[in-house]
């Protein structure tokens, strides 16, 4: 292969660091407004059908988010070495890193396949969900998982074009997965009958058709990153070549990312540890409105961070590059511009989130009880959401530079020990419902953004060997 590629370093020494992370986070805004996309519509849908079909949704992002969790394990490590390489000249390097990393999925994908398959059934029971709640909990968890092996490859290609700094692939992709999901998830729920005739296309499947959507999405999604990725007109453009089991890269990858999938699950841990906090509030056993309520604020929340995350990607590549062109005070100065451009709008999404929370509930969901039990902790959660962006953006820029262990301690310290313990206090102890529960997010939260402040704002990550 040919390595005289275009470079994008002289690009990068002639734009503003803000302008650029703009013009990077915005693609990255698109893609994550069109993730989100994807979940609140799952659960519109299910608002409509009911709290039993909620809950179930709500378990499934938890399971799903597991899985990503586990996908990590490759994709940190790959956006991390590939934008290191691609800002040091080494393109070529940087596109077998990808092809090698892509490699490693149907490994994990398996696997991943496996697990889901045998926690479909424990999950439910922890959760405390019987009889036609368990049913539906179940079936939903184990449809999905045929799903999370599409969702990964995905998940570890668009590592690799953000790397190279190509944000616009993963975005055109997701575009193309939320059309997917929005016409395959209303047709399996409700049904779709030849026009003009009696004749029934698709029967109704009520809550099962959100799941074939979302797994039918997933399988589009994987198919055409894979068509972007052997694309001649792809900046990263592999090869199959590129492609296969490579000890030194595999160990590369897994170095760097082995610290973030423990982090990750170490989150998956603390916030399952919470949902099931979250299921134990109501003295009369599992309560579908109280955990309606719940999810259905967790989600409406990404609204608040994902313009943060955005920028923080958006920093991750930047870090990434800056440091494998050996700009290390440049490397430092990212992460401060970019919580610098998001601040003020996690502040205005708490006002929002305060003002209009019965408006918001009253709009998501049929029960009148989930915005009773919703409404008052969703204004409590407003006010976190501005340690929550500092907190992603140091994150995002730490994994950038490949710094990853720290992320993991304050990971087990927040999401496993702070948040369920306080929480279960307040929440179960003090019998302060939902309400009690969530200032022990507010508390992980709290710590979670002073620890990673001091980390980042220290510079001793700038040293971190990839």
């Amino acid at each position: 292969m040919s390595s005289d590629r275009t470079s994008p370093v002289s690009s990068l020494e002639v734009r503003g660091l803000r302008r650029q992370l703009f013009w990077l986070a915005v693609p990255v805004l698109g893609e994550q407004l069109l993730t989100f996309c994807i979940g609140f519509f799952d659960v519109y849908l299910s608002g409509r059908l009911g709290k039993s079909e909620t809950a179930a949704i709500g378990l499934s992002a938890y399971v799903s988010w597991l899985a990503s969790m586990i996908f990590s394990l490759i994709g940190t490590g790959t956006v991390a070495i590939v934008s290191r390489e691609w800002g040091a000249g080494r393109f070529d390097e940087a596109r077998r890193v990808a092809g090698r990393s892509l490699t490693m999925v149907p490994v994990i994908g398996l696997l991943v396949f496996l697990l889901l398959q045998v926690l479909a059934t424990g999950f439910p029971r922890l959760l405390n969900m019987e009889g036609e709640q368990q049913r539906i909990a179940v079936e939903f968890l184990r449809i999905d998982a045929c799903g999370q092996f599409f969702a990964g490859w995905t998940l570890i290609a668009a590592a690799a074009f953000r790397g190279v700094g190509d944000m616009i692939s993963p975005l055109r992709v997701l575009l193309v997965t939320n059309l997917v999901n929005m016409t395959v998830s209303i047709a399996c729920t409700w049904g779709l009958i030849l026009p003009g005739s009696s004749m029934v296309l698709i029967p109704p499947l009520g809550v099962i058709g959100i799941v074939i959507g979302t797994t039918t999405a997933h399988f589009c999604g994987a198919t055409l990153m894979t068509v972007l990725l052997f694309s001649q007109t792809s900046r990263l453009h592999v090869t199959r070549s590129d492609f296969g089991f490579h000890r030194e890269t595999i160990w590369r990858v897994l170095r760097i990312g082995g610290p973030a999938a423990l982090g990750g699950l170490c989150t998956f841990v603390g916030h399952f540890s919470f949902l099931m906090v979250i299921s134990r509030l109501s003295a009369g056993g599992f309560d579908g409105a109280i955990f309606a309520a719940h999810f259905v604020g967790v989600r409406l929340e990404a609204l608040s961070y994902l313009p943060v995350e955005a920028f923080g990607i958006a920093a991750a590549t930047l870090v990434g590059q800056a440091l494998g062109a050996g700009q290390y005070e440049r490397a430092k100065r990212v992460g401060n511009e970019a919580l610098r451009q998001c601040l003020w709008y996690a502040g205005l999404m708490s006002a929002i989130f305060f003002l209009f929370a019965p408006q918001i509930y009253e709009q998501m969901h049929s029960d009148p009880a989930v915005a009773i039990a919703g409404v008052p902790a969703f204004r409590l959660l407003a006010l976190y959401q501005i340690p929550n962006a500092i907190l992603i953006v140091y994150v995002c820029a730490l994994r950038g530079a490949g710094d990853t262990r720290f992320p993991l301690f304050c990971s087990l310290l927040g999401n496993v020990m702070v948040r369920v313990s306080v929480g279960y206090f307040c929440g179960v102890y003090l019998q302060m419902g939902l309400w009690g529960a969530w200032i022990g997010m507010g508390a992980d939260n709290i710590l979670r953004s002073i620890l990673m402040s001091w980390r980042y704002l220290g510079g001793r990550w700038t040293t971190t060997r990839v």
